[in-house]
Parts: structure tokens; sequence; C-alpha cells
């Protein structure tokens, strides 16, 4: 047993432990993929883009991906497309992006509880709040698919679209099915944190021709090509440069995915062990990214809560977040709009702790910062009394 730093004992990251450190193809590939296209002067929504959207698609088995600025920017498309005549039910545990898609299309928000163990929307809450909805807007956190299957059957019966903010789900199977296919449209992000980079970008994916058709000129300020706007779009397109970057990263993807899988169940092996720390639920035969290792801290046995260890931790190098606290449905933005209690979520959201995971990461590193939380938990009296 270790007296951790924050009680004066040595720090084990003295240089620091990063959140997350972005996996980047070398710059010498993305240059090389680049520079056909910026000869030509051709910088933006160009053949680079079409490659990626097509690689996309094969790897999604999904019919139709359309390349955007941002998750985001999908996000409000897809919404400003589908055009909902009332409020649409999502999790207020989520990024609060999900939310903005929404209420930039000046949609009501309707939020819904999320299961204390897997933290994905409880889809029984969900279903509950689907009478006078116009749609569902649910999220595949932490890269790990949600219950898509009871959702699904529920849209169809109450005739509404179901969209998936996939923003770490590029990966991911929902048993053995890739994730991007599952209901009318799914959204990828690919900024630096998530598992396939592009540095900024997003992804829509659709069995739908004439969505992803809307889309496509939705990301074009709505121009179909005469400059007779369809509709108020957005300048949502994808530069060159960013498609080759995330093309150069997917010749690596599944050796990193293959990584962070390896990081995860180290973390998850050992974690276990520790009283007072669960890692989130993934049920058999789903496969996560394992875009963020996310663990719930249960004071009452760990012996801190979630803010306490956080800042624990960052005395001994190991940088963490804490996401998603406050959850949205409480953000300032929302909360005298949208007034909703959810206190599964909010005692969920306010006691879970992401930990470092990244693939160049090492699995000795997994190990110290196990050690760490062990330490913490052993001192954990001592440590209350120090911070009280």
């Amino acid at each position: 047993m270790t007296r951790p730093a924050v009680l004066g004992g040595p720090c084990r990251f003295p240089a620091g432990l990063a959140f997350v450190r972005p996996s980047l193809p070398p710059l010498s590939e993305v240059t090389r993929r680049l520079g056909p296209s910026y000869a030509e002067g051709q910088v933006t929504d160009g053949p680079l883009v079409r490659e990626l959207e097509a690689a996309a698609a094969e790897r999604l088995s999904v019919d139709h991906v359309v390349a955007v600025a941002s998750c985001t920017t999908g996000l409000m498309l897809v919404w400003k497309v589908l055009q909902p005549n009332g409020p649409v039910v999502l999790p207020g545990f989520t990024f609060a992006a999900s939310a903005h898609a929404l209420d930039w299309n000046h949609v009501g928000l309707r939020f819904a509880e999320c299961d204390p163990h897997s933290f994905q929307i409880d889809s029984a809450d969900a279903i509950a709040k689907l009478s006078g909805a116009a749609g569902v807007l649910a999220t595949h956190v932490f890269g790990a698919p949600c219950d898509a299957t009871a959702l699904q059957a529920a849209a169809d019966q109450a005739g509404v679209p179901l969209v998936y903010d996939a923003a770490h789900a590029f990966g991911a199977r929902l048993q053995g099915r890739p994730v991007g296919g599952l209901g009318t449209a799914e959204v990828f992000s690919l900024t630096p944190t998530k598992p396939l980079v592009a540095g900024e970008g997003g992804l829509v994916a659709t069995r739908d021709a004439e969505l992803a058709r809307q889309i496509r000129v939705g990301r074009n300020y709505g121009n179909p090509g005469d400059y007779d706007s369809q509709f108020s779009g957005l300048n949502g397109r994808m530069s060159e440069f960013h498609a080759a970057v995330a093309l150069a990263s997917l010749e690596r993807f599944d050796e990193d995915l293959a990584s962070r899988r390896g990081l995860a169940e180290r973390y998850c092996n050992a974690v276990v062990g520790i009283t007072g720390l669960q890692p989130q639920a993934v049920p058999a035969g789903d496969t996560s990214t394992w875009k963020d290792f996310t663990v719930r801290v249960d004071e009452a046995e760990y012996g801190l809560n979630a803010g306490q260890a956080s800042d624990a931790l960052r005395a001994d190098g190991i940088d963490t977040r804490r996401y998603f606290w406050p959850p949205v449905h409480l953000h300032r933005a929302y909360r005298q709009r949208f007034p909703t209690r959810l206190p599964i979520t909010e005692a969920a959201a306010g006691s879970v702790i992401s930990l470092p995971v990244w693939p160049a990461m090492e699995l000795s590193t997994v190990d110290t910062v196990i050690e760490v939380l062990g330490d913490l938990h052993d001192h954990a009296e001592e440590i209350r009394e120090r911070v009280a």
C-alpha cells in the first residue's frame, strides 16, 4: 500500500498522465493522400470526402454515408430534414450536443432517465414518454450500443423517427451487427478523442436514400447546385484535409480499436477487485469501442465520492473527466425551459469518473492507475479529513 500523492506520497505520474492522446496517422501519409486534391485546388468536399464516405459505408454495412463538418452538424441536419412536429425524447445522460442539435431546430426536449449500470437511455422510461412525442434521439454512451431493439420497436409503434447520437461508437457492434445501420440515421464524430480521428468531422449513416440526399444538400447551405436553396441549410462540408486524416486513420483503425479493448479489459478485470468501484455494464454479445472507460463510484463503499476521487487522482498526475456532470437536463441552457427531475440520471452523473484510455497507452499504465485507485480507497478516511 502506497501513500497517495494527495497525502504527501510520491506522485505516480510526475510528468502527468493525459486523459486522451489522439491516435494520429503519420503526417507523410496524410499529405500523400491530400496531394492530388491540393494540386487541383479542391480543398473541401472533394474526391477524398467521397472516398471516405464509400469506405465508411462499406465498413458500417450501410447504404449511405454523408461526411459533414462535425457530429453536431450532422445531428442538426438530420433533424432539420426530419422536421418533427413535436418534442423529441432524449437521455439526460448525454453530451450537450445531443440537446443542442434539437434546440437549434426549435424542437422541444423531453428528457428520459438512464440505466444506472450501463448509463444508456432507459428504454422503458423513454417509451413511457413517447406519448405525444415526435421522435427519439438516443446515444450510444461511451461507445457501447444502447438498447436499440426495444427503442426501435417503440418508435415503429409510435410512427416516429429514431436517430442515434453515435459520436463515440464508430466500430461498435450490437449483437455482432455494426452500429451504423440502426434507426433512421446514426451520426458519428471524428474529433481527436474519438476512435476514428479526422481532426474535426462527422459521418451521417442511413439506409434512407432520400434522407442522405437532403443532408448532402443541407451541408451546402441547402443549395442543390443551382443556388435556389431548398431549405435553410448550413456550411456543413468536410474539408479534404480532414478526409485525408480520416482515411489514413482508417488504415490503422482495427489495431487502435484492439488496443482500446485490451486496455478496457485490463481495467475491467482489475477495477472489480476494488470495493466501491463498478465499470460500465456492457451486455454480453455487444461490443464497445471504449471511447471512454468509466467507473461508478459508490461513496459509501469506496470511501470517497467521485469529485474527491477525481481530485486525488489529479494529485498523482492522472487526468480524468466527469462525464456527464452536470447532466444536460440540468444545464443552464435547459433546466428552466424544460424542467425535469431525473433522480437516477442525476445520481449516476454525480458518481462517475472516466479514466485515461487511448490506443498507445501501455497495460502497465492501467496497472498503475488501478494501484492508485486502490490506495485512495485504503486511505479514504484520511483523505476525507484532509479535504474537509
